[in-house]
């Protein structure tokens, strides 16, 4: 393992480069020189946090206090994390090394990986300490970026030609791609648990092992950054929309958490009750159903995140639990002390890694330090029946209800929630003055 002060005393070290997170998931960075890492380590670098108000395509979008007209676009300190520091997995030695930073100051308010830092040490004031894993979904296309935009993004051609769940023919096929996410894994420190085909043409799942603090969301945070870098090194493309055409179904990221306090006791598991949940574990799911609704806009963060829930796709039915249920929200896994969790899998695979991780945990927390009982436990399809609690169905009313609570203003903070929710509705805007496809084929001539 190369650690930053390895990379510091080597005098062939030439460059590292120096990432953060912007709230759509990409890493956004710079190569330094190894005498400025120097300076760097000690005093943090400079970074706008104009870079928060970024759509994928950097688009601005409007960020209050930062683009608006009281914006000045000036540098804020990015203070990077040692710990985190690991190689790329394609660059030659001494110029091979990633360290991730976060925001400080004012800008910290605003940072994914800050705000997830605040409220894992807000739980642990509660001798409450999460361990969590994540499953993200993906689709692979033997297209270029090119190709993929000269066809206008239709009639791709995916990786597999038929769906193809958990079939071992594809992944024999498949065995270079394989292999080749199982490498860069390697040195990115990325605990690569499981990898297979998901429920579509060339729709796959990469899951890490379950870990605690910030790694686990440091380390998805890579795992989809650099799959995206490995399929266009190798003249492919992926897709992290969680609706990326009619025919396809929805694409996810799955969160699975459990607590344990400091002494290193589980806290959801009791062996007198039915299936080892216990009270501590029930308030946690009372906290999921009653505070999650409201931050929907964390979850399904692009316009087009609400397509995921379109009839007939395999997505959550409401703020529904149920035990070994996929036909819930929230569904509770595992037989023991070790192993019992529950896997939020409302978040789409276009949400922020460390948000989506950070909304789940302050409201399970709550709802442990508030008592909060859950709804009755979902038995048999969760599409049947009618949830008791929903989250937002569509994007204003999800930035409607993260701006009026007040839950997520004490948990996550008031600049976020403004700052987030302004971002977003300047998204829902650009996108309600576009005239789609669809709509002229269907009324142009006869409308």
């Amino acid at each position: 393992m190369t650690t930053l002060d390895d990379f510091l005393a080597d005098p062939s070290s030439r460059f590292a480069t120096v990432a953060m997170a912007d709230t759509n998931g990409l890493l956004r960075g710079q190569m330094v020189s190894a005498s400025a890492l120097k300076g760097i380590a000690k005093n943090g670098m400079g970074m706008a946090p104009a870079q928060l108000s970024l759509d994928p395509t950097d688009v601005l979008l409007n960020l209050p206090g930062v683009n608006d007209a009281t914006g000045d676009f000036h540098d804020d300190p990015l203070k990077i994390d040692p710990a985190s520091a690991r190689r790329l997995p394609w660059s030659k030695p001494g110029l091979d090394l990633l360290v991730l930073s976060n925001f400080t100051g004012e800008t910290a308010e605003l940072c994914p990986r800050s705000i997830l830092s605040k409220v894992l040490a807000r739980a642990a004031e509660a001798d409450i300490f999460p361990k969590y894993g994540m499953e993200l979904e993906y689709t692979l296309f033997n297209e270029t970026p090119e190709s993929a935009a000269a066809k206008g993004y239709r009639n791709l051609t995916a990786a597999t030609q038929h769906a193809s769940h958990d079939l071992i023919v594809y992944q024999a096929v498949q065995t270079e791609w394989y292999e080749s996410v199982a490498s860069i894994c390697e040195p990115l420190r990325i605990d690569l648990a499981k990898m297979h085909e998901e429920i579509g043409a060339g729709f796959m799942e990469a899951c890490i092992g379950a870990g605690e603090g910030l790694e686990p969301a440091d380390q998805l945070m890579l795992l989809k950054n650099f799959i995206r870098a490995l399929a266009l090194r190798q003249g492919k493309s992926v897709t992290f929309m969680p609706r990326w055409s009619e025919q396809a179904d929805s694409q996810s990221i799955h969160l699975h958490i459990s607590l344990k306090d400091k002494a290193g006791k589980p806290l959801f598991w009791d062996a007198s009750q039915k299936n080892g949940v216990s009270q501590t574990f029930r308030h946690f799911l009372g906290g999921l159903q009653a505070y999650i609704g409201d931050m929907t806009l964390i979850f399904q963060p692009t316009v087009n995140s609400y397509r995921r829930f379109a009839p007939g796709t395999f997505a959550p039915p409401g703020l529904t639990w149920g035990y070994e249920n996929r036909t819930t929200c929230f569904r509770l896994v595992g037989h023991d002390a070790g192993s019992l969790r529950v896997e939020n899998r409302l978040p789409g695979a276009d949400t922020n890694p460390y948000l989506t991780t950070a909304a789940t945990l302050a409201a399970g927390v709550a709802g442990i330090l508030n008592q909060i009982e859950p709804e009755p436990e979902v038995i048999g399809s969760g599409y049947t029946q009618e949830p008791a609690r929903d989250f937002a169905r569509s994007m204003p009313e999800a930035i409607s209800r993260l701006r009026a609570s007040d839950f997520a203003r004490d948990w996550l903070g008031t600049r976020f929630v403004d700052g987030f929710s302004s971002t977003r509705e300047a998204q829902h805007d650009e996108f309600r003055r576009k005239v789609p496809d669809v709509e002229l084929q269907r009324f142009f001539d006869l409308g």
